[in-house]
């Protein structure tokens, strides 16, 4: 019997996880995201330096998410960062990398 005090609660969905034929993964120590009006685009690559002035970046995944799912994705991160440095220490960023669209 429900409680008459009590409003609907939604029943929150299971979730099923599952991987398709052609999931891979990748290790990526370099991330450029473009935006516009729809979408956010998320791209993800290796970089390599071998040389002191020279820099090379072999991109090898590109990823569309609307918005709203990008901001799910800050709010998912900024959660694992934070336990992360609870747990490890604070995560060093150069500054240099800050600001250009790259993270490296």
């Amino acid at each position: 019997m429900t409680d008459p005090n009590q409003p609907n609660q939604p029943q929150q969905a299971t979730i099923k996880l599952t991987q398709t034929p052609d999931y891979r993964e990748h290790y990526a120590n370099s991330v450029q995201i473009r935006v516009n009006l729809w979408d956010f685009f998320l791209q993800f690559g290796k970089l390599v330096q071998q040389k002191p002035n020279e820099v090379e970046i072999s991109n090898f995944q590109g990823i569309y998410v609307s918005p709203q799912q990008a901001k799910a994705l800050l709010i998912a991160l900024n959660q694992n960062i934070s336990q992360y440095e609870g747990a490890f220490g604070e995560i060093k960023i150069d500054p240099k990398a800050i600001g250009t669209g790259a993270v490296q």
